[in-house]
């Protein structure tokens, strides 16, 4: 004899059955008779196989967490970039796309098992304090950090409020206690530096709500330097994305006239033809822009503008290969569902979906004070290497590859050295090491000889 069903079963039951009856009568109103009763039973299916695991499964399970699980994984099979949020997960990228957010102020990894600092942000509480590169945080008020997530949650909190954090330092026996107070610290995504008189360098290390008014502030500031402006590099490695706008907005920078970029979706609502608009600040000089296999998404958008437009040198290895625009809609429970609506072409009319953008100039990074080729540069995973990835064209998917047998990790100090310098303050000494700045400027150089010997 069967044991009997829960009550609770019975409830996500008759849920499940509401849920499927709305969905044949409002969301599915163009669908023929056939697939909505086809619908129907597959939901049926799934409601038998929820009371199934509620009523017969070695341990008792929460039905809600069965549900999440069921919608996770429907988004997950859609392809790599659709999901489902949760509330914590959703908060996490509002903050990321805002610009600032309130805490103590670093960025942080983990290493060998530990929380570690990568770098504290300068003028920040954690910078004010002493916290450096290299510590390890150990506990947050006390309580043990094991998880990356759970950390940056605990350190993070309202403005004003105090938060003790515990850190083990190399050469010091004993943890060392820093009392902060947290404070709104701001996303710093782009950072410039004049290389010499007359060329400057950008890095944007990702697209949030105040990239484009950040980045015009860096322009000014670099143009208003004497010699004036002669060549740029702007530097996209490691850039995996953001927002699409701002994206547009820094590629409208450099561009007068003519398509920055096109998405192509199933619903006409998501197909769009972005153009660009004369600059109040025309700017002429020659770019090169770096680019490697972390560029991604947004990165790519705007090297893809510059290169059609013939407005910039593309210098490095080929980029991601995201060419899918995502949109995030909020659920009722404050939860986010992140959804693949749409892929986006260059000006020229090429989908960069699991291809990426070519350099024009291909030369791997390569620290000129060291003989190696940086390994993460080759083995760098790429949308292709994704499961489920969308093609360029097209609803059919591919299995994602086997990967090739991973190397041996670089030594774990010169790793997060090479992430401090990604992340903390630009130091001209540190980008006259980078092969791919140093060949970039010998570019623009030449080009500004030539200019001048036609003269």
């Amino acid at each position: 004899m069967k044991p009997r069903i829960h009550r609770p079963v019975r409830l996500w039951v008759v849920m499940l059955i509401a849920l499927a009856a709305w969905m044949l009568s409002a969301g599915f109103q163009r669908a023929d008779s056939a697939g909505k009763e086809q619908l129907y039973e597959q939901l049926k299916i799934f409601s038998d196989v929820l009371e199934l695991i509620q009523r017969d499964y070695v341990e008792e399970v929460d039905p809600k967490d069965l549900i999440q699980k069921a919608i996770q994984g429907m988004l997950q099979g859609l392809d790599p970039h659709s999901s489902l949020l949760p509330p914590d997960a959703y908060e996490d990228l509002q903050i990321d796309t805002k610009g600032k957010f309130t805490g103590i102020g670093i960025h942080i990894t983990m290493q060998n098992g530990f929380v570690t600092v990568i770098s504290p942000i300068e003028d920040t509480p954690a910078h004010r304090a002493g916290i450096e590169p290299g510590d390890r945080i150990i506990k947050v008020d006390g309580q043990l950090t094991k998880d990356l997530r759970e950390a940056v949650r605990m350190m993070r909190g309202p403005k004003g409020s105090k938060v003790t954090v515990t850190i083990l330092r190399e050469g010091v026996k004993k943890p060392i206690d820093f009392e902060l107070t947290r404070d709104e610290i701001p996303i710093q995504s782009v950072k410039h530096v004049l290389l010499r008189p007359g060329f400057g360098y950008v890095r944007i290390s990702n697209f949030t709500g105040t990239t484009t008014q950040d980045f015009e502030k860096a322009l000014e500031q670099l143009e208003s330097s004497d010699p004036p402006l002669k060549g740029l590099i702007l530097d996209l490695r490691n850039n995996g994305g953001g927002l699409l706008n701002q994206a547009i907005s820094i590629a409208d920078e450099f561009l007068e006239q003519g398509t920055i970029v096109s998405m192509k979706g199933r619903d006409k609502r998501n197909t769009k033809v972005f153009s660009a608009t004369a600059s109040r600040t025309p700017r002429t000089y020659p770019i090169v822009v770096l680019i490697n296999g972390g560029t991604a998404s947004a990165s790519e958008i705007v090297a893809g503008a510059l290169q059609d437009q013939k407005r910039a040198l593309i210098l490095g290895t080929t980029s991601f290969g995201k060419g899918s625009v995502q949109t995030v809609e909020t659920l009722r429970d404050g939860s986010g569902v992140k959804l693949t609506i749409a892929r986006y072409y260059t000006p020229s009319g090429r989908s960069i979906q699991a291809k990426g953008i070519e350099p024009d100039i291909v030369l791997k990074f390569k620290r000129l004070d060291e003989s190696e080729t940086a390994a993460a540069e080759d083995g760098t995973l790429k949308e292709k290497d994704l499961e489920n990835h969308l093609e360029d064209e097209g609803p059919s998917r591919k299995p994602r590859p086997a990967r090739p047998p991973a190397k041996p990790e670089e030594d774990a100090k010169k790793r997060l050295k090479e992430a401090e310098s990604r992340v903390g303050p630009l130091q001209v000494e540190t980008l006259q090491n980078d092969n791919q700045v140093m060949r970039a400027l010998e570019i623009l150089i030449g080009h500004d000889v030539l200019r001048q010997a036609r003269r």
